[in-house]
C-alpha cells in the first residue's frame, strides 16, 4: 500500500511538471520581468507565421509588445500573459503595422491599453487596414480564424523617440528610417539590456522584404550593434544575438542583389517565373528552417516585373 502511494505521487508529480512546461512554452523569460515567445516552430497563418510578441511587467502595470494576427490569436496571447501576471495592461506597443503583428490589438484596447505605434504604421493601417482583413483568405486565414476582428489605430503616436515610464521601468522607442517598413521600431529596455527588434530581425526564416527599404534596413541594422543588448527578440526566430543581426544583415545584401540581378532577366510576373527563380534563389541563400515561400513571394511583390 506504501508502495502504491509512492506511486501515485510520483505519477502526480510528473503531471504538475508536464503542465508547468506545457506554461513554460508559451511566453519565456528574457529577464526578470520581461517575457516573449520565441523560437516558435509552427509557422502556420493559424499561429501568426511564429510571429514573437512579449510583455515588460512594471510595478503598477503590463506594456505589452504586438499583439498577434487576429482577436483569436490575440486572446491566446492574453491567456499566456495572464499565466504569468494579473497586472493591468496599461500599454500596447507594435513594431510594424503587419497584420500578423498588429492585428490582435482590439483585445487590449478593449480593456483600457493605450496603443502606441509610429505614424507611418498608423497612417498605413488607416489606408490598408479593412484591405488586410478582406484579404486575409488569401494568406490562409478563414473568416472563422479572423472572427471578432477590428482595426484599431495607435492613439498615441511618434516620429523619431519616445519613452515609456511604466512603474519604474523606462522602456524606449526607436525608429531610425524605413526600413521592413516605413515605421518600424525598436523596443529597448535599457535596463535589463533587451531588444524587441520585431521584423528588422528574422533569425534562422526567410524574411518578407516585399515592402523594405533595403539602404534603411541596412542603417537600422548596423544601428543594433551599436546598442548595449543582451538578448534580441527577433520578430520570427529564437532568441538572437549581434551574430544573429550581421547574418541578416548579409542577408538583405545578397537577396537583393542576386534578385535584382536575375529579376532583369525575367519578361513576367506570373507563378511559374517566380518559381524557377525563387529555385535559383534558393540556391545562392544560407540555409533557413522557416519561411522557405518568402523567398518566392518576396520576388514576386518586390523585384518582378509589374504585371500588366
Amino acid at each position: 500500500m506504501r508502495r502504491s502511494s509512492h506511486v501515485l505521487a510520483l505519477v502526480l508529480a510528473l503531471v504538475l511538471l508536464a503542465a508547468a512546461s506545457a506554461q513554460a512554452q508559451g511566453l519565456t523569460k528574457i529577464a526578470e520581468n520581461v517575457y516573449s515567445y520565441v523560437g516558435v516552430k509552427d509557422d502556420s497563418p493559424k499561429h501568426s507565421y511564429a510571429a514573437n510578441a512579449g510583455i515588460v511587467i512594471g510595478a503598477d502595470g503590463v506594456l505589452d509588445i504586438d499583439t498577434l494576427t487576429s482577436a483569436k490569436e490575440g486572446k491566446r496571447l492574453l491567456q499566456d500573459i495572464r499565466a504569468i501576471t494579473k497586472k493591468p495592461i496599461k500599454y500596447v506597443v507594435t513594431t510594424h503595422a503587419h497584420f500578423d503583428h498588429a492585428l490582435g490589438s482590439s483585445v487590449f484596447t478593449d480593456l483600457g491599453a493605450t496603443l502606441v505605434g509610429h505614424e507611418l504604421d498608423r497612417a498605413y493601417l488607416a489606408k490598408n487596414g479593412e484591405r488586410m482583413l478582406k484579404k486575409s483568405q488569401a494568406f490562409g486565414l478563414t473568416p472563422q480564424d479572423m472572427a471578432g476582428t477590428k482595426i484599431v489605430l495607435p492613439s498615441l503616436t511618434f516620429t523619431e523617440r519616445m519613452t515609456i515610464r511604466l512603474g519604474g521601468e523606462t522602456i524606449e522607442l526607436i525608429h531610425l528610417t524605413p526600413s521592413h517598413t516605413g515605421g518600424s521600431t525598436l523596443v529597448y529596455l535599457p535596463r535589463q539590456k533587451v531588444l524587441f527588434a520585431g521584423d528588422v530581425l528574422f533569425t534562422d526564416f526567410h524574411p518578407f522584404m516585399g515592402e523594405g527599404d533595403i539602404p534603411g534596413w541596412v542603417k537600422t541594422l548596423d544601428f543594433i550593434q551599436g546598442l548595449d543588448a543582451a538578448a534580441i527578440i527577433p520578430g520570427h526566430g529564437p532568441l538572437s544575438t549581434k551574430k544573429d543581426v550581421a547574418e541578416m544583415r548579409d542577408y538583405i545584401l545578397l537577396f537583393d542583389a542576386k534578385a535584382t540581378e536575375l529579376a532583369a532577366t525575367a519578361t513576367t510576373n506570373d507563378a511559374k517565373t517566380a518559381a524557377s527563380l525563387a529555385a535559383e534563389m534558393k540556391k545562392l541563400l544560407p540555409a533557413r528552417t522557416l519561411g522557405v515561400g518568402m523567398i518566392q513571394y518576396n520576388l514576386m511583390i518586390k523585384y518582378l516585373p509589374a504585371k500588366n
